[in-house]
């Protein structure tokens, strides 16, 4: 298991980013990414302690941590340049909070992560067709969610980047220890999306294919 989008009391989660590392790690996950919600107020502030906090956290817990961001609720014009942002102060896993179909995210939010190169773009919502091929043009993974509200344009996210040939991942945006799912569960929530086994599996991969390439970098 990988988790790729979670927050710590950085910004809405109720964990300090090594208990909930811990606790991820006794669930079995061997990945987290911590992404906590920032706008070009306090993006440079939360970089500052997680970039070297999850580079001398890592060994001792036993899990390897990226340090990240989740643009959120940011005009669409100023995402690329906060994608950029974030990079250079050290993200290793950039999120884009994307229209999702329980918050007023602003119309356009979608398209202008993807034209960043955002790693991943978040709960997309009925993300459109264009758009799918968009992200499979610019590697940039499309989110299934387990997290409530989330979840409801599930199986349209998978059906659309399915057919447009865009890479899924399943994140728990997990805020607190018991959004950390189980293999099961995660499984289980694939499937209801529209997944086959083969489909399932394809998600763990992905999400091992994109800590291996952000280690490496």
């Amino acid at each position: 298991m990988i988790d790729l989008h979670t927050h710590t009391i950085f910004s809405d989660g109720v964990l300090v980013p090594a208990e909930l590392a811990r606790r991820a790690r006794v669930k079995g996950y061997k990945a987290i990414a911590f992404t906590d919600h920032v706008d070009m107020s306090n993006l440079e502030t939360v970089l500052e302690r997680l970039v070297p906090a999850c580079a001398e956290m890592a060994a001792g817990l036993g899990i390897t941590l990226l340090p990240g961001v989740e643009l959120t609720h940011l005009p669409p014009d100023l995402i690329a340049p906060a994608v950029a942002r974030a990079r250079k102060r050290g993200a290793k896993i950039v999120v884009v909070h994307g229209e999702t179909l329980v918050e007023p995210v602003a119309r356009g939010t979608n398209r202008a992560a993807l034209e960043a190169g955002a790693d991943i773009l978040a709960h997309p919502g009925l993300i459109s067709d264009e758009e799918a091929r968009l992200a499979a043009a610019r590697g940039v993974f499309l989110e299934l969610t387990t997290r409530p509200g989330h979840a409801l344009a599930n199986g349209h996210v998978a059906a659309v980047a399915r057919a447009a040939g865009a890479r899924l991942l399943l994140n728990n945006d997990a805020h607190a220890p018991a959004d950390l799912v189980s293999p099961e569960m995660a499984a289980k929530i694939a499937y209801g999306a529209g997944l086959d086994l083969d489909g399932w599996r394809q998600l763990q991969e992905s999400a091992r294919e994109l800590v291996e390439m952000k280690n490496a970098g």
